[in-house]
């Protein structure tokens, strides 16, 4: 049994290792997301009914509502919400990924990216930046406003720059990322230039005015986080072509909606093992504390699974002065989920590690055996809606997900006549 298991992992850890992650487009959710309807809200974390969603997710929709004016107000919006009319779904569930609150809705842009050794593709919606901004659960006129904007003139461009400019390595990108100081998750500062430095002259090349040009360079130069809704699909589509691999004990999805933890494995398909999401622990804007805060949320630590993000805060010592601790620390998260992966990434190394590659393949088996949970950086969003960020921090899922997924995988085999 033991061998199957291996091989099978094996085969898993192959497919993530070669995937090739590549930016070919810009669309809309509308067009681009299967299942995506005009009444469609997709979020962050595993499925999760109106009522059990939590201050931050129900503040989004409502904001997405209004935003694609099937709602006037906020609190029109929350009574349609509530109303049953609206269809609710996973991001993950329909090939996409979100940060924070993670909302996408019908007319948002979002990035097309396809794994050219796989096939298969994801999409996310674009990054608004930090603070008051949709994903964190406000809803107020500014976020509409700048919402439309990335939707009339943010996604248009960058379409047609990337129309000239072809298909984007994004692996490649993530590669040289690290190697610059970021993690792909929380620190995401050299990403963001590596992406103006080479769509900059695509973009002046483009078609629309001088002052759209201008604007959207402006906002990318003014958003460090830009580029992390590239980072998430990109590990997004590696990993979902790791799924259904029979006998794996492979992690491929982690996420949470704001309520719940979630977590997917190769060998058990489809399935999500969930328990309540943790709070965050780490340093808080301004006039905040613990008391604003509410618990983990977001699909960003999909990077995570796929290998960096706070698995690779070894290679972004300054990420701590965002999250908190210390350099050392940072390097010693890094270290120790080596204990719980399988293998080092082949393409994602880490200077300070001697170039060693980012712990990369969760295996449910050795976090249960271990009792070491994989350690995640990430955004905390107020626990009110319509409120935002309110700071950031160091998360773990809670063991429960990995012991439930373990226990499901015995069972499977006891059903073989295999355990």
């Amino acid at each position: 049994m033991e061998q199957l298991i291996e091989q099978a992992n094996k085969k898993a850890l192959e497919i993530i290792q070669n995937g090739q992650p590549t930016l070919v487009d810009v669309s809309t959710a509308g067009e681009a997301i299967p299942g995506m309807t005009k009444k469609s809200i997709f979020h962050a974390g595993p499925p999760c009914k109106w009522e059990n969603m939590s201050g931050p997710l129900k503040g989004a929709i409502m904001g997405a509502l209004v935003y694609e004016g099937l709602a006037k107000d906020a609190e029109e919006a929350e009574k349609l919400a509530a109303s049953g009319e609206i269809e609710f779904g996973s991001c993950h569930e329909h090939s996409s990924v979100g940060p924070m609150a993670g909302v996408t809705s019908y007319s948002m842009p979002v990035w097309v990216l396809q794994n050219k050794a796989y096939g298969n593709y994801s999409y996310c919606n674009m990054n608004e930046g930090l603070g008051k901004a949709l994903r964190f659960g406000a809803f107020g006129p500014e976020v509409i406003e700048r919402l439309k904007w990335m939707e009339k003139v943010l996604g248009p461009v960058v379409k047609e720059a990337i129309k000239l400019h072809g298909p984007y390595d994004l692996k490649t990108m993530i590669a040289q990322m690290i190697q610059m100081g970021d993690e792909g998750h929380n620190r995401n500062k050299a990403g963001t230039s590596l992406f103006i430095r080479e769509f900059a002259p695509y973009i002046v090349e483009t078609s629309f005015s001088q002052k759209d040009k201008v604007d959207v360079l402006k906002f990318m130069n003014g958003n460090d986080h830009f580029v992390l809704n590239l980072t998430m699909p990109a590990a997004k589509c590696t990993l979902e072509a790791a799924k259904g691999i029979k006998y794996s004990t492979i992690v491929y999805t982690m996420s949470r909606n704001g309520t719940e933890f979630g977590i997917r494995v190769s060998g058990l398909g489809d399935r999500w093992f969930t328990a309540q999401a943790n709070y965050i622990k780490g340093l808080y804007f301004p006039g905040f504390s613990e008391k604003d805060a509410n618990r983990d949320i977001g699909d960003s630590c999909i990077t995570e699974t796929c290998g960096y993000g706070g698995f690779a805060m070894a290679a972004a010592p300054a990420i701590v002065l965002f999250v908190g601790g210390t350099p050392k620390d940072a390097i010693n998260y890094s270290t120790s989920m080596y204990e719980i992966t399988t293998e080092e990434n082949k393409m994602y190394n880490i200077p300070a590690l001697n170039f060693r590659g980012t712990p990369t393949g969760i295996d449910i088996r050795k976090v249960v055996e271990t009792g070491i949970l994989p350690i995640i950086n990430t955004g905390m969003a107020h626990k009110d809606p319509g409120v935002g960020q309110v700071g950031a921090g160091l998360v773990n899922p809670p063991m429960k997900c990995f012991e439930d997924a373990l226990e499901a995988f015995v069972e499977e085999l006891e059903k073989e006549g295999l355990a």
